[in-house]
């Protein structure tokens, strides 16, 4: 079974940056496409960005041009560099391998505990 470990998250003023990671175990990581989600109170989970088994990215538009996506299949690790912050960035953040579902993108696994990203004003 896959688990899925994330860290790097903190608390952080507007404007700042934080790189998260996500280790995950298992043989099948390399020819995964895996995906960053968030979720903050009150609201539902995200889909913050998304990066192939090859290394393309793709990103919600909130976060387009702030936030970065890479991975070292070597590693088993999936990065998210999260610049210029804003407190609406303030959330749990989530990695995953993901599943095509017609033009979208599932969820394979089940979810790690995620790490906490606060971002103040």
């Amino acid at each position: 079974q896959v688990q899925l470990v994330e860290s790097g998250g903190g608390l952080v003023q507007a404007g700042g940056s934080l790189r998260l990671s996500c280790a995950a175990s298992g043989s099948a990581f390399s020819i995964d496409a895996m995906g960053w989600y968030r979720q903050a109170p009150g609201k539902r989970r995200e889909l913050v960005g998304t990066i192939t088994r090859g290394g393309t990215p793709t990103y919600a538009d909130s976060v387009k041009g702030r936030f970065t996506i890479s991975r070292d299949n070597a590693k088993n690790t999936v990065f998210l560099q999260m610049n210029s912050l804003k407190p609406e960035d303030t959330a749990n953040y989530y990695c995953n391998a993901l599943d095509r579902l017609g033009s979208g993108w599932v969820p394979r696994h089940s979810w790690g505990q995620g790490t906490q990203v606060t971002v103040s004003s």
